[in-house]
């Protein structure tokens, strides 16, 4: 990539990342890459030593209930998947909603078409954000799992996940958050909030490299391995080991990624999620007040960044949304993201279906000067 380019697009994942984290992966690669858990010798002791710190930093972050209750992840799609899949039997009926991303979407639709569960889908309000008392209406004595975003890819609205949470608590279901958008950016407890799943990325907000992701099995779940294989340090039993997190790691982990994404977590809580969030938040309130009164643009969700997280979306009148991605990438060298984002039914919401939106996503690194070049950009090819 040409270090000149303007990135916009840290929603998808987080560029550039902290120096420290090209630093860890770099010296682990050289110095300590051996196989976790599989010898007994001290560069298998080393890499075994960076996953357990890591999953004692995102206890520590998250304030779970305790570090073995992390299972790493491919991504967060992998962590969605395992906990969709593992914990769903037929029968089963699911509560989800309009906001989510096809992460989500997918792998319950394919558990409804084949006549598994049922789904009741709940729709956000025109802003972007879920009634928790329409959720609590859609329970029924067969309801098992709620599935809900911390906050929309798309609008970059935050849902009300607490009460949510006390709401399915008092049911007697499960919750699943997908905190893709939020982890290592709003502040998160296990502790004080009834989570019982947790899944998110590690290259997103928590700064780590792709390939990374991690899976939060709280107390009162019961959950089915999504794959199984060497665990290392059990290899007599005929089935997976049911002690955690190997109950849901089967085979040699991304031990170098999560190298970084240790680095990362480290990063993270030394910058503080508050001043981070605070950052990027400045950064999209400047340019969604700049850009919402161009000619043929219309802004996405509500636009009360007290409930939002750093993402502006929007459409233009007359110029489909790959097009402007297009003109920012080639003529400005601008990097945002276009399209529909990984989640149709928000945009069908939105009635930007199925062209979708441009997006503007800020991460840490950005400045007022990024901001600056991207609206002088929109006025520059609007103008025209």
């Amino acid at each position: 990539m040409d270090l000149m380019t303007i990135y916009l697009d840290n929603a998808a994942t987080t560029w550039p990342k902290p120096e420290s984290v090209y630093q860890a992966m770099d010296k682990f690669a050289r110095e300590s890459m051996a196989n976790p858990g599989r010898s007994g010798h001290s560069m298998a002791k080393a890499s075994e030593k960076v996953l357990e710190d890591a999953r004692v930093a995102l206890n520590r972050l998250f304030e779970g209930a305790s570090p073995d209750r992390w299972a790493f992840t491919l991504n967060c799609t992998d962590a969605l998947n395992m906990a969709i899949k593992g914990v769903l039997n037929d029968g089963d009926h699911v509560i989800t909603t309009d906001l989510e991303h096809n992460s989500v979407n997918r792998p319950i639709r394919s558990l409804e078409l084949s006549g598994r569960i049922t789904v009741t889908k709940i729709a956000s309000d025109e802003g972007g954000t879920l009634d928790p008392q329409e959720i609590a209406k859609a329970f029924t004595p067969k309801t098992k799992l709620v599935v809900v975003t911390h906050a929309s890819n798309v609008l970059g609205t935050v849902q009300p996940v607490e009460e949510i949470a006390r709401i399915t608590r008092e049911s007697g279901a499960l919750i699943l958050v997908d905190a893709a958008q939020t982890a290592g950016l709003l502040p998160i407890s296990l502790d004080k909030t009834p989570i019982d799943l947790l899944a998110f990325p590690g290259h997103k907000a928590l700064m780590g490299p792709t390939g990374t992701g991690a899976l939060y099995i709280g107390p009162r779940v019961t959950i089915r391995p999504w794959r199984e294989g060497g665990t290392g340090g059990d290899s007599k039993t005929e089935t997976q080991p049911t002690d955690y997190p190997y109950f849901l790691e089967g085979g040699t982990p991304n031990i170098m990624g999560i190298s970084g994404l240790l680095a990362g977590i480290k990063w993270v809580t030394q910058q503080g999620i508050e001043k981070i969030h605070q950052h990027e938040n400045s950064l999209a309130k400047k340019l969604s007040e700049a850009i919402a009164n161009l000619p043929g643009i219309r802004m996405l969700g509500h636009q009360d960044w007290s409930k939002k997280v750093a993402t502006v979306s929007f459409t233009i009148e007359g110029l489909e949304p790959y097009e402007m991605g297009n003109i920012l990438d080639s003529s400005f060298a601008i990097a945002i993201r276009p399209g529909l984002h990984c989640a149709p039914h928000i945009h069908g919401a939105q009635s930007t279906f199925p062209d979708g939106a441009v997006r503007a996503s800020l991460g840490p690194f950005n400045t007022e000067e990024d901001i600056d070049a991207l609206i002088g950009a929109l006025k520059e090819v609007l103008g025209e």
